[in-house]
């Protein structure tokens, strides 16, 4: 006799939960247990992981008489609670990063696991849920009817497809991925060589350099900081999978990235470059290094980060061969409202962000953080 649960998964859990995670074929990296604690140990944001399990009862019984039972997981979601009086109530899957959401074995599961999400956002007060995909949910455009008794008339759902994740399949070496590029591209990767500038790979050793240029990067676009404490959580979560980059003129860095690997996938979720430097293209060697790096280190494929099609970041991604994956970003509005995702984008915040643009740096590095961790992309 097989029976499902729904649990909330605590510390003891995390081997259980990365078990699954590791062997699931559409498993990424922001569905690791770490970045619970990345998360919650950053900015206190408080965080729900749930597991939906299997018991079976088996026919033999032990020492006690008690028939033994074995423990299959399903499915697993990680979610985080976002909650503040001018950027809303939430619950996010996951932020700050560009995918997570739903992992399951089947339709079922993950249709079990929605309907669980649905109940805690009524249960805590939020008005909305966002699941972020790398695939399509198996419901497919059908996410109302998916979330079975917790869907009343006020449940509200869309999905979101505008962002892709810009993925480059590597050759075996870096010998090999300079034989890849076209000639173009390797005058362009020439030039920051020529201007003498310089790179270095490494860890945390690092992160105070990288750190600098995201600063300056961050205030000129116009967007609050992540706190440093941010990546350096993640430096001591994953610190056998992620790497800092810097490139410099001289002393000073002028660009730097931040990776993490996962499943044979390098991920780039921070990069910067000083734009005072842009003639000197430091953003071309400091992606080279990094795409050197994944071949050297057996990763199969680079993923460049979240880009909108056309745009300008999207085609220097598209020059390094990389191809356009869509993302499935499922919006539920809990409150009747329509949910409006595009509201979400700049165009909302274009004052603000020239305000932000005109600070100084140390203004924006102490307040910037306490903004951040309430903005979820």
């Amino acid at each position: 006799m097989a029976t499902h649960q729904i649990k909330y998964a605590g510390e003891a859990d995390r081997e259980l939960w990365d078990g699954y995670v590791r062997q699931h074929p559409d498993a990424s990296l922001f569905h690791l247990f770490g970045w619970r604690d990345v998360i919650h140990a950053t900015y206190g944001h408080k965080t729900h992981y749930l597991i939906l399990t299997r018991r079976d009862e088996g026919g033999r019984v032990g020492a006690e008489g008690a028939k033994s039972t074995v423990q299959k997981i399903l499915g697993v979601l990680p979610v985080v609670h976002l909650k503040h009086a001018l950027f809303g109530n939430c619950l996010v899957s996951m932020p700050f990063l560009d995918g997570g959401g739903i992992l399951a074995d089947s339709r079922e599961a993950e249709e079990s696991l929605l309907s669980e999400v649905v109940a805690l956002g009524r249960k805590i007060g939020a008005s909305s849920i966002e699941l972020r995909h790398e695939r399509l949910l198996a419901s497919g455009n059908d996410l109302r009817a998916s979330c079975g008794e917790a869907s009343p008339d006020t449940l509200q759902a869309t999905t979101r497809t505008d962002k892709v994740r810009m993925l480059l399949n590597l050759p075996g070496s870096s010998e090999l991925l300079m034989k890849s590029f076209k000639s173009k591209l390797r005058s362009q990767i020439s030039k920051p060589l020529k201007e003498g500038l310089t790179s270095v790979t490494g860890g945390v050793e690092l992160l105070d350099e990288f750190y600098r240029v995201f600063l300056v990067n961050m205030r000129d676009l116009g967007s609050p900081v992540h706190s440093m404490r941010l990546m350096r959580n993640v430096l001591d979560e994953f610190s056998e999978c992620s790497r800092i980059v810097v490139v410099y003129k001289g002393k000073q860095p002028v660009a730097a990235a931040f990776v993490v690997g996962f499943n044979h996938v390098l991920r780039n979720p921070w990069a910067s470059a000083l734009s005072a430097y842009a003639a000197l293209s430091p953003n071309m060697l400091l992606y080279l290094r990094m795409l050197e790096y994944a071949c050297d280190n057996a990763y199969h494929t680079f993923d460049f980060g979240r880009s909108t099609a056309g745009e300008g970041t999207y085609k220097f991604k598209e020059q390094w061969g990389a191809s356009p994956a869509p993302l499935y970003w499922h919006y539920f509005s809990l409150d009747g409202k329509a949910p409006n995702p595009e509201g979400l984008g700049k165009g909302k915040f274009e004052k603000a962000i020239r305000y932000w643009q005109r600070l100084p740096l140390f203004v924006t590095r102490i307040i910037g953080p306490s903004i951040r961790k309430h903005i979820s992309l």
